[in-house]
């Protein structure tokens, strides 16, 4: 195990390993229930989301920690679901195996531009500057999935701007604020309870401390009633197999691919839509690899170095990416959306996880999860909540690198950050930074110091917000 996964080269050892594996695991097992609910919303049978949701977790992460040795794992996305069922199947009227025909075609697009290195020109391309904005950013956006999960923020809208007609009905606004929320109910406590734990354990530098804080904040939310054991239920878990035998290939049925394309009506659409599909997930996992990696020295110089090799799978970065390219599309023959690195590996990272050790612990537990899924639908969101926030506030420290008081340098580190946490998107949030960056280099008449490949993204990314314009 040593020897396979270089450990001591590392500065790691096994049980570290194996507590970042299981933090990373809790971090994300949310995607278990919440990705079939989701889908099956358009129609995808649920118990078949459930394990297409678990098994493209299970392959993905495996040949990420088996092939990269790196400590990321993969799952079904977030947001990358909620466009495959509300603009896909909602909005445009195509079926779900139709959708996951096109999912399927992305993960296709994803493997030929790993394959062909645009993936690292990409990455090459980034300045400095942008590449700590981004690592910055991704604290900036799980620190507030952490807050939201947490229950501690609510929504309203702004009263200062409700729109009274002349009958005196008052319509709200679109206008939405968050807001605090009163402390008077026992999941909020929970989420209190959880931070101090975690914060204390992480000041103290208990070695876990993320995954303690876990396990400890949900055997106290059972005696508060969060956490409910009546509703562990081992008799559901057969039925699940019978939904994948629908899920399984259904992309390449009729309806599927082979439908996809018989309306040339519809042909702009679909490319427009795969466009769409492949440009978050691509920028999704290189904000990933880029704020996490290079900060903790997952990827180090003979990654930089590979950057400028046309060709070959010479380091963790390339074997990462194509690693994640893969899993898009074993997902959707599978039947679900697009698989994806998760930004919550950040949290086995910052626990310690620093090969493909951490990644096949957390594989294993996601299989384990297919029996004993109903235990582990019991850890609450509570509970994981202040790990994410932990981990948000840990990759702050990548913002000490970018020199402020440059506005040239500032405004697109500014941007790519708030776009990233408010846009609840990684990818909206390089969008952001590119485009001032270019704008910034312009203005500045330093447009040489624009490659060609930022040229291209940019234009990607205005491109793409046309698109889903048009789509929306």
């Amino acid at each position: 195990m040593e020897k396979f996964f270089k450990l001591k080269e590392s500065g790691t050892n096994v049980s570290r390993e194996i507590i970042a594996g299981a933090t990373t695991f809790f971090a994300m097992a949310y995607i278990i229930f919440v990705n079939p609910q989701m889908l099956s919303q358009a129609g995808v049978p649920y118990g078949g989301v459930f394990l297409a949701t678990i098994i493209a977790a299970i392959i993905g992460t495996l040949v990420m920690g088996l092939f990269a040795n790196v400590p990321y794992a993969q799952a079904p996305g977030m947001g990358l679901n909620a466009f495959f069922v509300y603009t896909v199947v909602f909005m445009l009227g195509f079926t779900w195996e139709e959708a996951l025909a096109m999912v399927f075609l992305c993960g296709a697009i994803n493997i030929l531009i790993t394959v062909t290195k645009i993936r690292k020109l990409i990455i090459k391309a980034i300045p400095e500057s942008l590449q700590h904005a981004i690592g910055g950013g991704i604290g900036v956006f799980i620190a507030y999935i952490g807050i939201k999960n947490a229950g501690l923020l609510r929504f309203t809208s702004d009263p200062g701007k409700n729109i009274v007609l002349d009958s005196g009905t008052v319509i709200a606004d679109s206008s939405i604020v968050p807001e605090l929320v009163e402390f008077n109910s026992w999941a909020v406590i929970l989420s209190l309870v959880g931070i101090i734990i975690t914060f204390l354990l992480l000041i103290m530098k208990v070695k876990g401390a993320i995954f303690i804080g876990i396990i400890l904040t949900t055997l106290i939310g059972i005696p508060m009633g969060i956490v409910d054991l009546s509703v562990i239920d081992f008799s559901t878990v057969g039925d699940s197999f019978k939904g994948l035998g629908t899920t399984f290939g259904a992309a390449f049925g009729n309806p599927g691919i082979q439908s996809l394309f018989s309306d040339t009506s519809k042909l702009p659409t679909v490319i427009m839509t795969i466009f769409a599909f492949s440009l978050s997930d691509t920028f999704d996992t290189i904000g990933t690899f880029i704020g996490t990696g290079k900060r903790t020295g997952i990827f180090d110089e003979a990654d930089e170095k590979a950057l400028q090799e046309s060709s070959g799978f010479k380091s963790k970065m390339d074997k990462a990416l194509f690693a994640d390219s893969i899993a898009t599309s074993i997902g959707a023959v599978f039947g679900t959306s697009n698989t994806t690195t998760y930004v919550e590996s950040a949290a086995g990272i910052e626990a310690g996880g620093r090969t493909g050790l951490t990644s096949v612990v957390t594989a294993l537990l996601f299989a384990l999860s297919i029996p004993l899924y109903p235990v582990v639908g019991i850890v609450p969101v509570q509970a994981t909540a202040p790990a994410l926030i932990a981990v948000g506030i840990m990759m702050l420290a990548s913002f000490k690198e970018i020199n402020w008081p440059d506005l040239e340098e500032a405004i697109p580190a500014f941007f790519a950050t708030i776009f990233m946490g408010f846009a609840y998107s990684i990818s909206t949030g390089i969008a952001g930074g590119f485009i001032f960056f270019c704008l910034v280099k312009l203005a500045k008449g330093k447009s040489k110091e624009i490659t060609p490949v930022l040229w291209v993204a940019t234009a990607l990314f205005i491109l793409n917000f046309v698109v889903l314009s048009i789509l929306k």
